[in-house]
């Protein structure tokens, strides 16, 4: 019987994107640790939860133990993983990174990245996302502080066991330009959106529009939450937040009843 730490691997930017190198690196140096990717073939970036039940779906084998999904979301990888590659032991951990750019507030509803850690706990299976903050206008592509804090969590679960309750998993945003950095407990920050898209015309005059990326703007929360992880990746730290699926507005229910009923 194989007696490994099992942790499956996936990402939304694809199969060959350097963060998910990074991240199998890092994870395969840990001792008594099988890591198995199952990353999209494409990039699927802001796809949020989706799940393929158009059309069938393909495991590629790449390597031993690292394969892409043709045609399949982060949502797909866990999904078919779990159903195929782990039908009769689950894996021990699920990790979902290192994702290039942010995924804060409610930015979390959109990620694919977040979205597969979210598919992991809906099937029992202890789940993190890593995110490594960066400036798109000057990307610098460094995962090391990102590699050897998600080395920490896991050595941690591993000693201590997950720390979260039933369907919660954790978020993890790294900050950028830094080699070190402290860890701060977190709260999903209010993030300010707006409308971007640009028009372009192809030669036979017919437009078609790309949709803009939004500065990140971010306001308090009303009320004591203590430290949101947009201020914490201001600051310097690296941010930890502890998220859930349950979306339920407890706090309107009883408004809601009071207003219909």
């Amino acid at each position: 019987m194989n007696s490994k730490y099992k942790i499956l691997v996936t990402n939304d930017d694809g199969y060959d994107a350097k963060g998910l190198e990074a991240l199998r690196k890092a994870l395969c140096e840990l001792e008594d640790v099988e890591v198995i990717v199952v990353a999209p073939a494409n990039e699927k970036s802001a796809c949020g939860h989706s799940l393929t039940l158009t059309k069938p779906l393909r495991f590629v084998g790449l390597e031993e133990n690292f394969f892409k999904l043709e045609d399949g979301t982060p949502t797909d990888c866990v999904y078919l993983s779990l159903s195929v590659i782990f039908q009769e032991h689950k894996p021990d951990l699920v990790v979902s990174g290192i994702n290039r750019g942010s995924n804060m507030g409610e930015d979390i509803t959109y990620s694919g990245t977040a979205s597969a850690a979210m598919e992991g706990v809906l099937h029992g299976v202890a789940s993190i996302a890593i995110s490594q903050v960066m400036d798109f206008n000057t990307p610098n592509e460094d995962y090391s502080l990102a590699c050897e804090t998600i080395k920490k969590i896991v050595t941690k679960i591993r000693n201590n066991a997950f720390p979260l309750g039933e369907r919660e998993f954790l978020n993890i945003n790294i900050p950028p330009e830094v080699k070190e950095a402290e860890m701060k407990i977190t709260y999903a920050g209010y993030r300010i959106y707006a409308n971007d898209a640009e028009v372009h015309r192809n030669p036979r005059g017919e437009e078609h529009y790309w949709l803009g990326l939004h500065p990140l703007n971010f306001q308090a929360r009303s009320g004591s939450r203590g430290v949101s992880d947009y201020e914490a990746i201001r600051d310097g730290y690296i941010s930890i937040t502890p998220i859930m699926l349950d979306l339920t507005a407890y706090k309107s229910m009883q408004k809601l009843e009071d207003w219909l009923l």
